[in-house]
C-alpha cells in the first residue's frame, strides 16, 4: 500500500503579518487615520504624517512637500493615504476652483503620493488609498467628492498592472464611519454608519495581505 507523505510548512515561514513593517499613515490623526493606526499591530513601525500634526509634516496638495516628506522618512514598506479635503456645494452653484480643489486635494494629492513614492517603497511594499461612498451612493452637494472618489478608483485599477518590483496598490472605499456621525451625519441622511472595526480590517487586508488593484467597499 502506497503511503502518502504530507509536506508541511513551518507556520513561522508563512506568517507574513508578523514581519515588522515600516508604515507611513498620511492623515494618521484624522477620523479614518486614527482607526487605521489603532488597528496596526504593535510590532510595526508607524509614522504619522499630517499637514499640521504628526511625526512628519506634509501637505499632499503640494508635490514638493510630498517629495520632502519621503526624503525625510526614507524607505518604507507601506504607505496609507487617509487624507484629502473636499468641498461640498450645490451642483448649480459649484465654483470651478472648488471643484478643482477637490480633485487636487483628495485625488491628485493621493496620486502624487504614489508617483513620488515609488522609489521609496521597498520591494513587495504597498500603497493603500482612500476614496469613499459618494461615487456609488450619492448625496446632495457631493458631486465634487464623487468625482474625486471615481478618479482614485480608476487610478488604482490601472496603476496596479504597472506596479514595479512586486509592489501593490489598493483603495478602501467606506461609507459614513461610526466615529464620524456626530460631525458629518447630517449630510448623509439615511446612511447607516459603518463599523470602525470593519474599516480597520479592510486596511489591514491591504497592508498585510497580497491583493492588488482592488477597491474594498465597506458600506
Amino acid at each position: 500500500m502506497m503511503s502518502l507523505e504530507r509536506k508541511t510548512t513551518n507556520l513561522s515561514e508563512m506568517d507574513v503579518a508578523s514581519q515588522t513593517l515600516r508604515i507611513v499613515v498620511i492623515g494618521g490623526e484624522g477620523h479614518v487615520g486614527s482607526t487605521i493606526c489603532s488597528a496596526l499591530p504593535v510590532h510595526h513601525e508607524v509614522i504619522k504624517v499630517g499637514r499640521n500634526s504628526g511625526d512628519v509634516r506634509a501637505d499632499i496638495s503640494n508635490r514638493s512637500s510630498i517629495e520632502a516628506m519621503y526624503a525625510e522618512i526614507g524607505k518604507v514598506d507601506a504607505v496609507v493615504l487617509a487624507a484629502g479635503a473636499v468641498h461640498f456645494s450645490p451642483l448649480t452653484d459649484f465654483p470651478e476652483d472648488k471643484f478643482l480643489f477637490n480633485l487636487m486635494h483628495k485625488a491628485m494629492g493621493q496620486i502624487n503620493c504614489v508617483l513620488a513614492g515609488l522609489d521609496h517603497l521597498n520591494d513587495g511594499g504597498s500603497f493603500t488609498l482612500t476614496s469613499g461612498i459618494l461615487d456609488r451612493d450619492p448625496i446632495r452637494m457631493g458631486s465634487g467628492a464623487a468625482a474625486a472618489n471615481g478618479a482614485i478608483g480608476g487610478f488604482v485599477k490601472s496603476a496596479a498592472i504597472e506596479m514595479p518590483r512586486s509592489t501593490r496598490i489598493n483603495a478602501v472605499s467606506t461609507g459614513l464611519q461610526d466615529i464620524s456621525v456626530e460631525r458629518y451625519g447630517s449630510v448623509f441622511p439615511g446612511h447607516a454608519p459603518v463599523s470602525s472595526d470593519r474599516v480597520k480590517y479592510a486596511y489591514l487586508k491591504c497592508i498585510e495581505g497580497a491583493i492588488t488593484g482592488q477597491i474594498l467597499t465597506i458600506d
